[in-house]
């Protein structure tokens, strides 16, 4: 969960893959009326997890922030959800008293939790041979200056269907893994063999998304909020293999919050950057998670 400063940010929003679950993304678009988030979500839970927005939604009120309207403050909090329910208990899932309990936790400060927290909490990642074959992903950051003072900040909740790869060695970090071995199966190879009659791996169900925010100081106005958006996704294609597939509903958000002036090229550029850093965090920090193993193990 993300909160904005007062007054909000400029959000703009990407959406790509086959199977999303979100709240009050649509406003985010250039052609719709509101210009400014108060906060994000990102959760855990499937669609039930889209009820941690309430909780953050209450919290605002309670701070009169929010959307004047002619008869109350109403805070524009969109909300992204993961496919984590196969860890741990199915009905133990976030709801609006989690979603208020961490905007307290917001209140305190200091660095963001990562790997097994947050929306990272159950996340998996290389998932073409089901879940046995899968490894632990989870929650990561990172950030990078532009000009000045401007900074771009990325936070992402792995839970792909497919690999998590180095892009700078191509070498796999967290996937699929081969049946019986430590060795990783290669999604890709995995699809290849399937499409081919080579093999008939089990069948693929909804059960991914990764999830992103990025943040800027810069100014920027809806448009460009979109476009940040939209270039910052090029990041997880960097690192993901494969991207953006049918069972992810992969789901980026972009905030600007700042007065700084930046050409959004440069902004978009960096913010792919990171977001492919924080992906790859994402898994370096998780750790094995109800006998899924983990890259991050000791």
């Amino acid at each position: 969960m993300v909160l904005c400063p007062e007054g909000g940010a400029v959000g703009g929003v990407d959406q790509r893959g086959g199977a999303p679950g979100t709240r009050e993304t649509d406003l985010l678009r250039p052609l719709h009326l509101v210009e400014r988030c108060h906060a994000v979500v990102l959760s855990g839970g499937s669609a039930f997890g889209l009820d941690s927005a309430t909780g953050v939604v209450r919290y605002l009120e309670s701070r009169r922030v929010g959307l004047p309207t002619p008869a109350a403050l109403v805070p524009i909090v969109p909300c992204a959800v993961l496919y984590d329910l196969g860890i741990g208990r199915p009905h133990v899932r976030p709801d609006a008293a989690m979603g208020l309990a961490a905007c307290y936790e917001a209140e305190k400060g200091g660095p963001v939790r990562l790997g097994n927290a947050g929306a990272g909490a159950g996340a998996t990642v290389g998932k073409a041979l089901g879940p046995a074959a899968a490894m632990k992903g989870g929650l990561g950051s990172a950030s990078t200056s532009a000009v000045g003072a401007v900074v771009v900040g990325a936070l992402v909740a792995a839970n792909a269907f497919g690999d998590v790869v180095d892009p700078t060695t191509g070498e796999i970090v967290a996937g699929t893994r081969s049946p019986g071995s430590r060795e990783f199966a290669d999604t890709v190879e995995i699809l290849r063999a399937r499409a081919s009659g080579a093999s008939r791996p089990p069948s693929f169900s909804p059960e991914s998304t990764v999830l992103a925010v990025v943040a800027t100081n810069a100014r920027l106005d809806k448009e460009g909020a979109n476009v940040l958006a939209q270039m910052a996704s090029a990041g997880l294609a960097r690192v993901l293999r494969p991207a953006h597939t049918r069972v992810d509903g992969d789901t980026l958000f972009a905030l600007a919050a700042g007065d700084h002036a930046c050409d959004v090229n440069l902004l978009g550029a960096l913010a792919a950057d990171a977001v492919a850093r924080a992906t790859l965090r994402a898994v370096r920090e998780a750790r094995p998670l109800g006998g899924v193993p983990a890259a991050g193990s000791d």
